[in-house]
């Protein structure tokens, strides 16, 4: 049972510290997705674990299609389909195409970044946590906070921020990317770098929108 007092760890870390292709795979998702540490990977991929857990359990079951497992099935497809991670028409199969980045693509930082309202994931994770982004008219400052498909469309600016301010250092930055179509590959802003604003368009465009989901086959 554990001690009261100290909460059970919601996440499993890696069975083995010096794995050098995890560790290489681990940093690319952490640049990639503007990560601070390794814990939001880990807790993804855990989660994964326990998602993809439920759907092998129901596929080993002989039938499925009526009683207890059938509304365990549909509660779970319901469930995935909410938080934008399968589309409408998913079987349990396509759970299994699913991918740690697929439930970090869910997370508020990078929906900000791929709706366009940050130049890089990085500059997402500082406007959520500054209380510049609200769902709707709630503020949310938690960058892991999980985004469900219905909220997707409500993600904005706080009504009391600057960057309502078209004029705003970063919008202007944001639509100057758009409006552009070259860029010297020399000419590089720490903070607002052109190769990274460079992708705010084509993010905004191609974008993992819940609506758009669609699970490939495959193993994973």
């Amino acid at each position: 049972m554990g001690h009261p007092k100290f909460a059970r760890p919601k996440y499993d870390t890696p069975p083995h510290p010096w794995k050098a292709d995890r560790i290489e795979e681990e940093h690319a998702i952490k640049a990639n997705h503007g990560l601070k540490n390794m814990t939001e990977i880990w807790k993804s991929k855990s989660a994964l674990r326990r998602i993809r857990g439920q759907a092998m359990k129901l596929i080993g079951r002989v039938d499925t299609t009526e009683g207890h497992y059938a509304r365990e099935r549909d509660a779970l497809l319901s469930s995935l389909y909410r938080k934008g991670l399968i589309a409408k028409d998913a079987i349990l199969d396509d759970i299994l195409s699913l991918s740690a980045e697929d439930i970090l693509n869910r997370r508020l930082q990078a929906q900000v970044y791929y709706k366009g309202l940050a130049c890089s994931m990085k500059q997402a994770r500082q406007l959520v946590t500054h209380g510049q982004i609200c769902i709707g008219d709630q503020k949310v400052t938690i960058p892991s906070y999980p985004v469900l498909r219905d909220e997707e469309e409500n993600i904005r600016y706080h009504p009391r921020s600057k960057l309502n301010d078209e004029n705003h250092i970063i919008r202007q930055t944001i639509l100057g990317v758009r409006e552009s179509a070259e860029y010297a590959e020399d000419e590089v802003d720490p903070e607002f770098s052109q190769s990274e604003a460079s992708e705010v368009n084509e993010s905004a465009e191609e974008a993992p929108k819940a609506e758009d989901t669609v699970v490939d086959g495959g193993d994973v």
